[in-house]
């Protein structure tokens, strides 16, 4: 099952830290995650998923975001 998030997700840019502060904008991360469109891959990745059976899926970015981090970083999932 997928659900489309009601809020557009953050921009790293204005993503606030729980301890006060900001994202650096030369961080590599917040750059990385500027060069990807989003919302482009977000419908067609939606269209994976059934409308009405299953757990809900996690968010396009969410979901390759980990993957990118996890590939970059070397680590594995398990």
């Amino acid at each position: 099952m997928y659900r489309k998030q009601e809020q557009p997700p953050i921009p790293p840019e204005k993503f606030e830290l729980p301890v006060k502060g900001k994202l650096s904008l030369d961080n590599r991360w917040v750059i990385m995650a500027r060069l990807i469109p989003w919302s482009e891959f977000e419908s067609e990745y939606a269209s994976y998923f059934d409308e009405q059976i299953g757990a809900p899926a996690k968010s396009f970015q969410m979901a390759l975001g980990a993957l990118i981090i996890k590939e970059k970083l070397g680590i594995s999932a398990g």
